[in-house]
Parts: structure tokens; sequence; C-alpha cells
């Protein structure tokens, strides 16, 4: 494609569209965009991450018939009492019926497991006698007694249920499955505060910080949007000095994110595919859209004050304009388009779903910068006397230094980019993956508190799963489960397990005169199911549903863990699965699982698929770049800074100890997004302006030329350092890697690449 040429026909149409038919073609851009922006009625925010997994994972696999045989097992945990004080107390049990009570009639919730709802075994006369463990709300202060003599006999149920000093008490909330977890939260929270207004209460468990956070996040990052938004403005203003061209800039970011969100909804409409849901990886989607979207409309908009400067009238000026950028602005988004897409390739649904609303999004930014924008300058009457065209800002007087700089001494500049490549290449190899949901929270705030809470003085919120098939009456069965509970209990972040086994061992004991030395497992299989027809006799079966399914051959083991670092997972699910597979004397065929685990292969999966779209986008940008420059070496040149800005990016994470999860993987988006900009107006200017320009002014006016814009756009995006303000640890680093990502990825266009092109300037302008 000849660059050089304003009398290409698709070039000329873009132009006639713009300035012959200003109105017509505002009016056309606004109708499309509400048409697109509708969709929004149909837009879905979705916080369940099962849904993220790809269906054939093991862990997921595990995880659905988990949830299938003994329903939803993701729990919300409640504490509550006063420290130092004995939680043993006929009122505060009156307050655990009441929850207990309320919670379980809630539609919302399956089951509620509490002291006020399990039931007790005593020895009657040699026969086992169930009956509930409180009988009723009100008690008397020896009716508490007597339930804490009976704890005390069996310090596993205790344990789960009483904290470590005896002064708090807990229960353990099941949701139904395929409820919002946000929407079981906020009805949890607006049960429980009321009744529990007399004593410290804490909230805890994976299910009620999933179901916090996305709303939490929302409205964190929805505030410091509004303050980066603001910080933008002011920037563009500074520099622009026009309230008019910022709310073109503005308007260009506006509309285009307001078409992306719409085709989300749009296409959830028609499709109903779970890849169209916006969830917790698409939080970061709206900042790389603007940041894609307001260099469009920066690029636009300063070269046609600087256009405006030089010709004085308002037609010619949007044309040379338009001439100059309608080339660079289709294929900075072709080849970011091209770079998102390659997110369709990820094993996780959301991805592909992320990947080609972000790429609408960037289409629609395009389609309004080539025709909206040059249409809506063109009907505005500017004033020629004004500081916007009659004076250089201060970010141009910056780049007039800097070119000067650069220019002067390339090898210098181009040899302290290595330098600053090679400390990043250092800190890449030291960034480590943490997917610790507490990690997430600064300490000192609620959720971060209370989840230290239940680390510290109850039995933990997270929680690992281990899907038992096989014969449940079976002692061999049974014994084999025993000694998988001890292996898994001997890690310190275990406080405790339990299973279908326990219960047979606190049956046998209670038959046998309550004896201890017969808490174990019987010797035949018939003595098993003796106590499991005695049990029925007084009892509910149903009492087990938790831990065994009704044909007793599937069981649940459950262990209540601390919360645990990536590191620590990795190592505690594979030395499990050791012990399973070289351990076991019985034929069970056992699964490990549970929230954690899950957690853990969403995230690696996320970061892994992150890993891989950056490298094939760095590919596909070249290849793209190399065929439309019709040269391998503009390929190659297009990729530099944006290859050095993500080594980097990585390896400040690594130098800084910011950890690697599915936040701040996908930072790395935003450096392909802007970073292609960039480079590819850049190389798009030098080309240009090479068939004009004599040789020896020819860098020269390439940076001044778009080094400006590139400085401007770079500038305002950092605004949104303003995230570094929020509570949630992952949107700090995104706001402090965003800035650094911009710092980044416009001082290695306008140092390295351009110290590159200066050095290999013959070179490229004669081959």
């Amino acid at each position: 494609m000849n660059t050089s040429s304003s009398n290409t026909p698709i070039r000329k149409w873009f132009i006639q569209q713009s300035l012959d038919h200003a109105r017509r073609t505002i009016i056309i851009s606004v109708i499309a965009t509400l048409i697109m922006g509708s969709g929004l009625q149909f837009f879905v925010i979705d916080d369940d991450m099962m849904k993220m997994l790809p269906k054939n994972l093991e862990s997921r696999i595990a995880w659905d018939m988990v949830q299938e045989e003994f329903g939803s097992t993701e729990v919300m945990f409640i504490s509550f009492g006063r420290t130092g004080q004995t939680i043993f107390s006929p009122d505060a049990f009156a307050a655990l019926w009441d929850i207990s009570v309320k919670l379980e009639a809630l539609q919302e919730i399956e089951e509620v497991q509490s002291l006020s709802m399990i039931t007790r075994m005593d020895n009657d006369g040699g026969f086992m006698e169930i009956d509930d463990l409180q009988p009723n709300r009100e008690l008397t202060d020896d009716e508490v007694q007597k339930i804490k003599l009976y704890l005390e006999k069996i310090p596993n149920v205790k344990n789960r249920f009483v904290s470590q000093n005896g002064d708090y008490l807990l229960a353990m909330v099941q949701p139904f499955e395929n409820i919002g977890l946000d929407h079981v939260r906020n009805k949890l929270v607006t049960v429980v505060d009321p009744i529990l207004k007399e004593y410290d209460v804490h909230y805890g468990g994976s299910a009620y910080v999933t179901g916090s956070i996305p709303g939490m996040i929302r409205d964190d990052v929805k505030s410091l949007m509004k303050a980066g938004l603001i910080i933008m403005v002011v920037i563009l203003l500074l520099n622009l000095r026009s309230i008019p061209g910022v709310a073109m800039v503005i308007m260009v970011i506006g509309l285009s994110l307001f078409a992306m969100m719409g085709f989300l909804g749009w296409v959830y409409r028609f499709t109903g595919s779970d890849r169209f849901l916006f969830t917790l990886v698409n939080t970061s989607m709206p900042i790389i859209l603007l940041t894609i979207a307001n260099s469009d409309g920066v690029h636009v908009v300063t070269k046609f004050f600087r256009e405006m400067r030089l010709k004085e009238d308002v037609r010619t000026a949007v044309e040379t304009t338009m001439n100059s950028l309608l080339v660079p602005i289709f294929l900075t988004s072709i080849t970011t388009i091209a770079a998102f897409l390659t997110m369709t390739l990820s094993p996780l649904e959301p991805m592909i779903g992320y990947g080609i609303a972000i790429s609408a999004g960037i289409t629609w930014a395009w389609l309004l910068s080539s025709f909206m924008l040059p249409a809506v300058i063109s009907l505005k009457k500017w004033d020629l006397e004004s500081k916007a065209f009659s004076e250089p800002s201060a970010f141009e007087k910056i780049i007039d230094r800097l070119g000067r700089v650069v220019l002067t001494h390339p090898k210098y500049i181009f040899s302290l980019g290595l330098i600053m490549v090679m400390v990043g290449v250092l800190g890449f190899f030291k960034v480590t993956v943490d997917v610790n949901l507490a990690h997430f929270f600064k300490p000192g705030t609620e959720i971060r508190d209370s989840m230290d809470f239940m680390d510290h003085e109850m039995t933990g919120t997270m929680d690992v799963r281990a899907r038992v098939e096989g014969d449940m009456k079976n002692p061999n069965a049974l014994n084999d489960i025993v000694a998988l509970q001890e292996f898994m209990e001997k890690n310190e972040k275990i406080s405790l397990s339990y299973s279908i086994a326990d219960v047979v061992k606190q049956m046998h004991r209670t038959v046998m005169d309550d004896n201890p030395i017969f808490e174990t497992i019987p010797e035949s299989r018939e003595k098993v199911n003796n106590l499991f027809t005695m049990y029925s006799m007084s009892g509910d079966p149903e009492d087990f549903s938790s831990m065994v399914d009704y044909d007793y051959n599937v069981g649940l083991i459950t262990a209540l863990s601390k919360i645990m670092s990536t590191e620590e997972i990795f190592s505690y699910v594979r030395k499990v699965n050791n012990y399973i597979h070289k351990k076991l004397k019985s034929d069970l065929k056992i699964h490990v699982t549970g929230m954690i685990v899950v957690f853990r292969d969403m995230v690696l999966m996320i970061i892994k698929s992150s890993a891989l779209s950056i490298v094939f986008s760095l590919i596909v940008i070249g290849i793209i770049s190399a065929i439309f420059f019709k040269r391998l070496l503009w390929g190659f040149l297009a990729v530099v800074p944006l290859s050095s800005a993500v080594i980097l990016n990585f390896g400040l994470m690594g130098h800084f100890n910011i950890t690697l999860n599915h936040i701040t993987a996908i930072l790395s988006s935003i450096i392909i997004g802007v970073g292609v900009d960039f480079a590819v107006h850049y190389i798009a200017q030098f080309r240009r302006l090479s068939r004009t320009v004599n040789e020896n002014k020819l860098s020269r006016e390439v940076m001044d030329d778009v080094g400006y814009p590139i400085i401007l756009d770079a500038g305002s995006n950092m605004g949104f350092g303003a995230l570094l303000f929020s509570a949630f640890l992952p949107i700090q680093y995104i706001g402090g890697l965003m800035v650094f990502a911009m710092i980044s990825t416009s001082l290695g266009t306008l140092t390295i690449l351009s110290a590159l092109t200066e050095l290999l300037k013959k070179r490229l302008i004669n081959g």
C-alpha cells in the first residue's frame, strides 16, 4: 500500500465522508453506536469461577461430581463472640439458633451447619440414642454446660464449631448451586447482622469472599476510574489547551466503551455462551480499551492542531491530518485486534469472550476516529489566535529536548535501553505466582482481618475436598479414608478433616459404652452396616448427606485449611496425590478437588493463556507489520519496543515482589494494545516523511510529528495511577504497572526505536 499518496480511492472516500458529508457521518455514527450500546440491557455480570474453567479439567470434573452428589460445597462462614469471654452461654446459643433457623429458611440456602443444627449420639442401655445437640432455642446454664461436656469428648466436632479459646461460635452456610454468590452474600449479611449486633462478627470462606469481591472491586474501581478520568482530562487540557479538543477525545473514548459493553450484551443475548459473561477477569477490559481509544483520539487531535498552525485552514488541516493518519490508525487497529484475537486460542471461556469483545471495541474506536472525529473537527469554528495553535505545549517542549538527546547520541541511548532490558530479564526470573485470596486485600481491611481471624482462632476457611469412590461400608475402605485424613492433617495449615469414617468411629464408640478405646472402624462390613441401622432407628440417615451418598458408594472428605500460598497448594496437592497412588490398601478411587485447587488451576490457565497470547501477539504484529510495510526489518522494529516493555514490566514485578495472578497477568494486554500504537505510528510517519524530507532532518521531523501525541497519550493514561489507592492489592498493582507500562512503551518507542531507526537510517530509506 502506498502510504505517501493521498489519491488512493479508499483514503479519498474516508476523507470525503468526513468533510463533504460531515453531518450525515456524525448522525450515522451516533445511531450505530446507540444501537450497539443498547445491548447493555442484556449485559450480565457473573462471579461463578466454575464457568471460566474448561469442562474437561480434572479438578473441574471432580468438583462437578461433588456438586452433583453432595450439593453445593461452597461454604460461607459466620463466626461471632466476644474476645476473652466464654461463648458457652444461653444468650449465645439463642443467637446461634436464630441465625441457623432464619438462614436455613432462605430459599437461597441449602443447608446450615452449626451446633444448633447437628445431632448428638448417646448410649442408652446399650442402644444408640440420637437427639438434637441443642433441642430448643432457650437453654439453661446447666444445659449449655452439658453441651460443652459432650463436645469435649468429640474434639473433631468441637474444633469445627468453637474457637480455640472457647470465645467464638461458628456456623457454616451452604448456598444452593447456580445462585449468584454476591446475592447470597448480601442476603446472609442482611439476616445475620441485626441478630448478632451485640457480638463481634467475622465472615469468611471462599464463597463469601467470591461473593464480596466483584461488587467491592466494581465500587472501588468505579470511584478510582472517575479520579483517573479527571486526571486524564486535566493533563489533556493543560497540553491541548482546548476544551473542544479534549471533549472530542473523550467522545471517542466514551462511545467506544459504550459500544463494546453493548456488544458483549448483544452477543450473550444471541449465543447464551458463558464466554460472554462479564467476570472478574474482564474488569481490566474497559481500562485497556480506554487507553487504545485515547491513543486514536489524541493522535488525530494533536496532528490537526499541528497542521492548523501551518495551514490556517480547517478543511486543509483535516484533510492533511487524515491523509497522514488513516493508514497508521488502521494498521494499529488491525495489529491490536489480531493480538487480542489470539485469546480465542485460550482454553478458558471468558478469555475467548474477552478477546472478541475488546476487538469489537477497538474496531469501533477505529471507525469513530476515522469517520466521526474528523467530521466533528471540520464543523467546529476554531480560533487560530488561541494558545492551542499559537504556542507549543509543555509536552511539545519536552519532546524537543528529548529528540535532541536521542538523535545526537543514538548509540548511547540504544545501549542504555539494552542495559534496562537486561535488568528486566534478571527480574523476570524472580516473578512468582500467587492465588492467595487473602493477598487481594490490604491488612486492616474488613475481609482481610476476618480471614486472618478465621485462620488464627478458628479452623480456617479454605477447603480441600477428596471425592472417594468405593464401598463406604467396607472396613478396609474406611480405614484407608482414616489414614488419608491423618496424612492430610500432618500439614500444619490443615486444621482438621472430617468424613463418614469419623461418624462410623463415633457410632462404634457410642454403642461400646462410650469407651474411647473403641473409637475405631469395626472389623467387618456387617458391623459397620449394623451401626448405620441402629442410627436410623432414632436418627435420620440424611444427617450424613454431606459426607456420603444415598447408596454409600461415594464419600466426601473435607479438610479445612488456613490460607495457603500457591507454592504450598502445589506442594500439598502433589503430596496428597502421591499418597493416594502409593499408600492405599483398598481399591478406592480418589480425586482431590476443592476451591483452592480449582482456583489454582484457573489462575494458572489464565497465566499460561496470557503468556501464549503475548508470544503469539508479538509474532502476529511482527508479521502484519512486515507484510504491510513490505520489509521484514520493519516487522522486527515494530515489536522491539513492545518486547522491551513486556520484559521490563515483568522484570519490575520480579524485582518488587509483585506476584502474578489472574488480574496482573492480563495487564500485559495494555502493553500490547498501547505499545503497538506507538511503534506503528512512528514507523508509518518515518516511511511517509522519508519520501519528502531530507535524510539529515528525517528523524527529527518524525520525532516532532509523532513524539508529542505519543507522550500526551501516555501522560494522560497515567492518570489511572489513581488505582494505586485501591483497597485491593491487585488493583493497586495494575495502577502502578499501568503507569510503568505507559512510560516503558512511550519511551521505548521514542528512545530505543528512534535510536535504532537513526542508526539504520540509510538502510531503511534505500531498502
